[in-house]
Formats: structure tokens, sequence, C-alpha cells
């Protein structure tokens, strides 16, 4: 339904009554109706925040980071950013501006406990590292998404998505030595 007549034109008593539940019930498992279609928010808040919380005793914060971001990459996982057949739920996000407001709330989510799991750390400013992680992350993924959903190739768009996201962490690096 999202799909074919775009986010912001379906209701949730429409997707209640398509999965043959109530509205409440709908409420229930998601608190607003965008988090219906960007459900993955609490996994990003978690896996990234878990990320640095997880690590090896060896492993910097940022080393465990690009780890993650990579396995998402390698797995074709939604929270890489970039995933063969993504192109549709990328158009349903760009045309409504409901899901774009809590696609930013999401990634506020992230920086936030992000930064809490960097300050555990012990690594100073950890609020600045936060920001500029989640801005370098989402940078590589928007221009990605953008030059796929523009018609480019998704075999070259993949591969210089990779490439770009190495470099941002490698900026990272250079910006936060020894996190």
């Amino acid at each position: 339904m999202f799909r074919e007549r775009g986010f912001d034109r379906v209701t949730v008593a429409e997707v209640a009554r398509e999965a043959g539940v109530s509205a409440m019930t709908v409420f229930n498992y998601f608190p607003r109706k965008e988090d219906l279609f960007l459900d993955r928010i609490p996994q990003a808040v978690e896996a990234f925040a878990g990320a640095v919380r997880g690590r090896a005793a060896d492993e910097t914060p940022l080393a465990a980071l690009r780890g993650l971001a990579f396995r998402f990459i390698d797995a074709g996982h939604p929270l890489g950013g970039l995933g063969e057949g993504f192109a549709g739920f990328w158009f349903v996000v760009a045309d409504s501006p409901a899901l774009l407001a809590r696609a930013r709330e999401g990634a506020e989510e992230v920086e936030r406990a992000l930064a809490r799991a960097l300050a555990e750390a012990g690594l100073g400013d950890p609020e600045l590292m936060a920001a500029v992680f989640v801005a370098a992350y989402r940078s590589v993924c928007v221009v990605s998404v953008s030059r796929e959903l523009a018609g480019e190739p998704f075999e070259e768009v993949a591969v210089d998505h990779r490439v770009r996201m190495a470099a941002a962490f490698d900026a990272l690096e250079r910006m936060f030595p020894g996190a």
C-alpha cells in the first residue's frame, strides 16, 4: 500500500484492516505510524552502541564500528545503507516528509546512544565523535541511495559505497586517533 499510494496517503486503520488486527494492536507494536515503515531504528540504536560496548578488549571503538558497518554491507543488511531491491523502500521514504523527519529523529537516537557508549568507553568528547560518525555514515548512505534512485547501476554504486564508507572511517580515525 505504501509503495502504491505513498506513505502519507495510507492510514493506520487501512494497515490494520489489511493485517487483520485493530488499529490499537498496531499501536501496541509501533508507537507511531512512521515506525511501521522505519522499524529498524531501535535495532540501529542497539547495534551501533552495542558495537562499542561489546568490542574486544584490544579493539578501538572506531574499529568495532567499522567492523559492524562492513558486516552490514557484506550481508546486504538494511542498516548497511544500500542493498539490492531496497530502491522501492527509499522511494517511499524520499516521498514522505513524515518519514524523512522520523529518519532524522532516528539518526539522533543513534547519535545519543552512541555518545553514551563512547563516554562509557572513556573517550574524550564522545558527543562530538558520535555526531561526526553519524554524519559520515549517513552521508555515505544518502549519496549511495540517491545515485541508485537516479538510475545508476546498483553494482557500480555498491562498489563505490564500500570505498566511500572505508574513506569515511579513515577520516574518522584521523580525526579521533586511538578512538
